[in-house]
């Protein structure tokens, strides 16, 4: 049972992570050296880095057809849009579902769906508050197309925020990804779009809290209509 509990607060860190909790240390000996509490603030903040750069185990929904959230976050837009025109996907409308992560939420990216990358294209852009809805086409990005077992194709994009300045994506053109595996983080505050399939409704509502590769955004099987959400 302690090892239990102990796993609830101490999660494992994405590799990413270690040269800035190491550095963040470095800091806080010598704010130590300077003025005690100095020290203690680094303490706070060095911690504050561990925790940003989290990379816990999910336990991801099998069944086929299930799409889940990429990301951490807050559902903070549903709305018809063109999908990156890197990507080659066209220029007919898909339904995109946006996750904004604060610099409180974990960072690590994981695939909606299992299928094959057909395209990843990078965009250098702005660095624009990632919750707005300009900072799709306007900031910084990331796109990955995904083909799915049945042909159809589902985009993912990583979009950099106000703070974050560093897209990772640790996957190319041709990598085979399962649901729920990881392909990338971004540091620090960002967004992560996915647009869906024609004819596919997200089973989510803006402000919905999601947790990546556990939530389920929607199911391509399903005829279910579009949800909405109250605040309680």
């Amino acid at each position: 049972m302690a090892i239990d509990m102990l796993s609830t607060f101490i999660k494992p860190m994405h590799r990413e992570g270690k040269k800035f909790v190491a550095i963040f240390a470095g800091v806080t000996l010598l704010l130590f050296l300077i003025w005690e509490p100095l020290g203690w603030i680094g303490v706070l903040l060095t911690v504050w880095c561990y925790y940003f750069f989290r990379d816990p185990v999910r336990i991801t929904p099998t069944r086929e057809g299930l799409i889940v959230s990429p990301a951490d976050g807050v559902v903070s837009l549903i709305e018809p849009a063109v999908p990156p025109a890197e990507l080659g996907m066209g220029p007919e409308p898909m339904t995109r579902v946006s996750v904004f992560m604060s610099v409180f939420d974990c960072h690590v990216n994981r695939a909606p769906i299992g299928g094959t990358v057909t395209a990843v294209a990078y965009r250098p852009g702005k660095f624009l508050n990632a919750s707005l809805d300009k900072a799709s086409v306007d900031n910084e990005r990331n796109a990955l197309a995904i083909r799915l077992a049945d042909g159809r194709q589902i985009a993912v994009v990583q979009i950099a925020g106000l703070v974050a300045r560093r897209i990772l994506c640790d996957v190319k053109e041709g990598t085979p990804l399962l649901t729920g595996e990881r392909f990338g983080m971004i540091r620090f505050g960002s967004r992560l779009d996915v647009y869906l399939p024609e004819g596919v409704e997200p089973l989510v509502s803006i402000g919905q809290v999601m947790t990546s590769g556990e939530t389920v955004l929607a199911d391509l099987t399903s005829t279910e209509a579009r949800r909405s959400g109250a605040a309680r």
